[in-house]
């Protein structure tokens, strides 16, 4: 039996992937660099080895699946090579994967994790089934009904895969360093769109989706009355936010998700339409009622009278939706956004958006640019991003303290880099401020 090695076992998709092989029954292990990345409890809970890099790994009995992170340069990659061993980069082995199950590929700029993490919750709640999240979750069965998977646009990686069943959530420009424009990101999707095989769930109220040319049915989604599936009558209530979906024109049920903010309703209506299509019956859709929520999406704490969340917003769609999720749901405090741009060609291509979509916020603190090892910042720095808000400051490290003067607020840490490392030690701060006036 072949033991299947991670080449950069730490990167979230690949954890994920190495836990539904575990689950499934095969023999994993993995190597990374020698630093603890919030994925690795869920490796170590099933016992996976994780060794440091070092060509040494590479021995003949391995089937290698190498993150998309790393070059054919890395010396596990050169060692693999040179030995002739079965070698696949993440996209490539997760595409032979997914062929012997019902396939679900969610994709789409902004959403995807949520998305695919709330369709998991709902088919898992009623079938046996695997599945693969963003966040570094992952779960396998061997007799699994359906396989529901992230699909990511970056480089491409997407058309790797052939799904039964794609959901489109929207497409809009992101990854400048690879995609040169709006139209391009179009066409990336448009040739996803051409590898689907049975079906594709769109969301309607994106112009860019509704161009999207397809040899399967479209099922539309969204607030506009031209929608397949249409949400009315939201609401905001203490236990989340309650809607009607009407499936052409016509009353279908009233569903309540856990969660604030237009763009929740739109990934729930997706899921809603994906498994009605599949008929599933509204009460077993209800499921999407208990969804506990994903990794780093609006992950919060209460300390004191202050809310302390952490999203992983780093587009200014993404941050206009978190800022917007906190105060439909806490409208009585003021919400503080503390935010740290991911890759220095992002920040460039949209700086006057971050700036536009942060002014939601009552006050808003920055944190240097969080960059790649593959690009060069120039002369750009977070004090161009600074220039463009009013009243917006610089945190960093030293000075975390200053957000205990904002009592009775949400305090959003937002960013893809190291941003927790901030919120850390703000509440590392607070804590040292409590045993001092004990």
């Amino acid at each position: 039996m072949t033991t299947y090695h991670f080449i950069g076992i730490k990167g979230t998709g690949m954890s994920a992937l190495a836990q539904i092989l575990r689950d499934s029954g095969e023999k994993v292990q993995g190597s990374d660099v020698d630093k603890r990345f919030f994925t690795q409890d869920a490796l170590e809970a099933k016992n996976i080895p994780i060794l440091p890099f070092s060509k040494n790994n590479i021995t003949d009995d391995l089937t290698i699946i190498a993150g998309n992170a790393f070059s054919d340069e890395h010396p596990e990659i050169q060692e693999a090579k040179r030995r002739g061993l079965v070698f696949y980069r993440y996209h490539e082995f997760l595409g032979e994967w997914l062929k012997q199950y019902t396939s679900i590929a969610i994709t789409g700029a902004h959403g995807k994790t949520s998305t695919t993490g709330l369709l998991a919750h709902v088919l898992d709640s009623n079938y046996p089934i695997s599945y693969l999240i963003g966040d570094g979750t992952g779960r396998g069965h061997v007799d699994s009904n359906y396989f529901v998977f992230e699909a990511c646009e970056y480089r491409r990686h997407f058309l790797s895969y052939e799904p039964d069943y794609a959901i489109m959530t929207n497409i809009d420009f992101d990854h400048p360093d690879y995609f040169s424009s709006i139209n391009d990101v179009f066409d990336a999707f448009q040739s996803m769109a051409d590898n689907v095989k049975k079906g594709i769930i769109a969301c309607g109220d994106d112009e860019k989706l509704q161009q999207i040319q397809a040899k399967v049915p479209v099922v539309y989604y969204g607030f506009l009355p031209t929608n397949d599936f249409q949400a009315q009558n939201v609401k905001e209530t203490d236990e989340g936010t309650q809607f009607d979906v009407f499936v052409r024109n016509t009353y279908y049920e009233t569903f309540t998700i856990p969660m604030y903010g237009n763009h929740h309703v739109l990934n729930a209506l997706s899921v809603i339409a994906i498994c009605q299509y599949e008929g599933l019956q509204a009460e077993e859709i209800k499921a999407i009622s208990t969804f506990q929520g994903v990794k780093r999406r609006f992950t919060e704490k209460q300390i004191g009278n202050q809310i302390i969340i952490d999203d992983y917003a780093h587009h200014r769609r993404e941050i206009t939706a978190t800022i917007e999720s906190a105060r439909k749901k806490y409208p009585n405090k003021s919400v503080v956004a503390v935010f740290q741009p991911h890759t220095f060609t992002r920040t460039k291509t949209f700086l006057q958006e971050f700036a536009d979509s942060l002014e939601a916020a009552d006050s808003v603190y920055l944190c240097d640019i969080f960059g790649s090892a593959r690009e060069d910042g120039g002369q750009l720095t977070i004090y161009d991003l600074q220039k463009l808000i009013d009243d917006s400051s610089i945190l960093q490290l030293e000075n975390v303290q200053e957000l205990s003067q904002f009592d009775d607020s949400v305090i959003i840490f937002m960013g893809a880099g190291d941003i927790q490392k901030f919120q850390k030690a703000y509440e590392e701060s607070l804590a040292t401020k409590k045993l001092k006036n004990a």
